[in-house]
């Protein structure tokens, strides 16, 4: 889930007051922050200007969404290997400048009348691509930054503030399309990224990169070992499977739901950045949770039962009419719940995958689970595309809704179901695996 922890360390003690008093984490901490805010804000910039703007129809907002996807597909093993060679600090301060340098382009096209809907094509393919890199470096940064009893207090804080995120960017992008104009929207979103560029430049601590052999082994097999040690992990592979089957129906929703909510329920671009950001605070209390609930109920309980909750409550929206103050309440609500569901999965999961990962393979770990969760996100945008042309909205809405329980139903059915109130331990070495 869109990643991928509590404020506690494994002993299950607080950890949050020795990290804040890093510097240098601090610094990650409000990179990632205005980094995902950026990410956020784009996210509704791109589809809100196609449809209300260019007047895009719903197979041309399914390709846009899954253009700004396919670097998931096409990268994300690539991106884990490389990152585990390189230091994150440096992938992270390059992918911030090209995402601003991208998004600034576009505002300038927009002012001169130039972004149509190729042009939104070519900046949805270019900050797709940079985020996949930046979101596996991120990931591993945390990892080399902090001590392994950390890492729960560290992802809780670095998933709290893309909590914090998801307040801002939708109601900042709905509200900037809706109120200015497109190109003022993109200009926001450049300048989080070169926000994130300033800080993320300042962490001074030099990673300490796992120690591998003198000769690196060749991209392709790097990838190779990653798929195996996910692959022959229980857990992960669960992961894997239910990222999956959650991400490519929660791409055919989105797609037919920034349709639904305008074009059906006559939504202005205002409300549906309101709707959206409904998540956010949903996912702050989502963190919050996360921090107490696994170790009172166990991982497992609160995995399954949290991704029941949040992503069966999108069955409630096929069943609104008209655009009325009761309406937009219950679609705020919705969004809460999800969210606070969706924070709850997306931190235990992490704080998991990390927990049975050596440090030499977080990296690829990382971007595996990626390329398999996040991989058909892209076939999921086309398809929902598809059925809103062909079944219409409502109907559509209401069957890609439904497909994604089959991620809880996975879960359920899997060894992630009967892990307990503490972390895993590692599955294997820390440093680099052993090849035949």
């Amino acid at each position: 889930m869109p990643s991928a922890s509590r404020a506690v360390s494994a002993s299950g003690r607080p950890v949050p007051s020795r990290l804040w008093r890093d510097g240098d984490f601090r610094r990650l901490w409000v990179g990632q922050t205005a980094s995902q805010l950026g990410e956020h804000t784009t996210l509704v910039v791109l589809p809100l200007f196609a449809v209300l703007t260019l007047d895009a129809g719903a197979g041309q907002l399914g390709v846009l969404r899954a253009v700004g996807q396919a670097p998931v597909l096409l990268l994300s093993l690539f991106v884990g290997a490389w990152v585990d060679r390189w230091r994150a600090r440096t992938v992270m301060v390059l992918t911030d400048v090209g995402r601003a340098l991208a998004l600034g382009a576009a505002a300038v096209a927009g002012i001169l009348g130039w972004l149509g809907l190729p042009a939104l094509f070519v900046v949805a393919f270019t900050v797709g691509a940079l985020s996949v890199f930046f979101d596996v470096a991120y990931q591993a940064s945390l990892v080399r930054l902090v001590k392994r009893d950390q890492l729960v207090g560290g992802n809780s804080a670095l998933e709290g503030s893309r909590s914090a995120a998801q307040i801002g960017g939708p109601a900042l992008g709905g509200a900037l399309v809706s109120l200015l104009s497109a190109p003022v929207a993109a200009a926001s979103s450049a300048l989080f990224f070169a926000l994130s560029f300033l800080s993320i430049r300042r962490i001074r601590r030099s990673e300490a990169l796992p120690k591998g052999r003198e000769r690196p082994p060749r991209v392709w097999r790097r990838i190779h070992e990653g798929l195996r040690f996910v692959v022959g992990d229980a857990s992960l592979r669960t992961v894997c499977l239910a990222s999956a089957a959650f991400q490519f129906s929660l791409a055919a929703v989105m797609t037919v739901y920034l349709l639904f909510l305008p074009r059906e329920l006559h939504l202005s671009g205002t409300a549906v950045g309101l709707a959206l950001a409904a998540t956010g605070p949903g996912a702050l209390l989502g963190s919050v949770l996360a921090a107490r609930l696994p170790r009172r109920f166990g991982h497992g309980a609160v995995l399954v039962s949290a991704a029941v909750l949040g992503d069966g409550v999108f069955l409630c929206v096929p069943a609104l009419h008209g655009s009325s103050a009761v309406t937009l309440t219950v679609l705020l609500a919705v969004n809460f719940v999800f969210g606070t569901g969706s924070q709850l999965v997306n931190v235990t999961v992490m704080a998991v995958r990390q927990a049975v990962t050596p440090d030499g393979m977080q990296g690829r770990a990382a971007a595996t689970i990626t390329f398999v969760g996040m991989g058909l996100t892209p076939l999921g945008s086309l398809l929902g595309g598809l059925l809103a042309e062909e079944w219409g909205l409502r109907a559509s809405l209401l069957v890609t809704a439904a497909g994604m329980l089959l991620s809880p139903l996975l879960m359920a059915l899997s060894p992630l179901a009967r892990l307990g109130r503490a972390l895993p331990s590692p599955a294997g070495p820390a440093s680099e695996p052993r090849t035949p």
